[in-house]
């Protein structure tokens, strides 16, 4: 796990920056979310790697036992029972290291999330 105060520069990067194992995870993670939202952009933002459309669309992060994964709090809501077996907060969900990672939950999360961010998009040209 990267330990130093620099703030990596790209996803490749942030997933280098992580043991083989968790390298893995996390690149099983970015193909299922870029799939899930192809017109996305990656950055990094928070020092983690971010995928962007119309605003921040979900961010994820690795830790010592867990992956937590950012899809904002409407993310979270409209998928709380299927998330019911994670620990999760207001925004987040900690997916534990040592279990298969939920990636077809993953994916309806971020399809759900774009609908959003277009539907805002489109809310706010239609103020415009």
């Amino acid at each position: 796990m990267k330990t130093d105060n620099e703030s990596p520069k790209n996803i490749d990067e942030y997933v280098a920056g992580f043991p083989c194992d968790v390298q893995d995870i996390l690149k099983q993670l970015r193909t299922t979310i870029k799939k899930a939202a192809p017109d996305s952009e990656e950055a990094i933002k928070y020092r983690i790697p971010t995928f962007v459309l119309n605003g921040n669309l979900v961010h994820f992060a690795a830790f010592k036992n867990h992956i937590g994964f950012y899809p904002t709090p409407s993310g979270i809501e409209q998928f709380k029972d299927e998330l019911a077996q994670y620990k999760s907060a207001k925004g987040s969900v900690q997916f534990p290291i040592n279990r298969p990672m939920p990636l077809s939950l993953v994916e309806k999360i971020v399809k759900f999330r774009v609908k959003e961010a277009r539907a805002k998009s489109a809310a706010k040209k239609r103020k415009l």
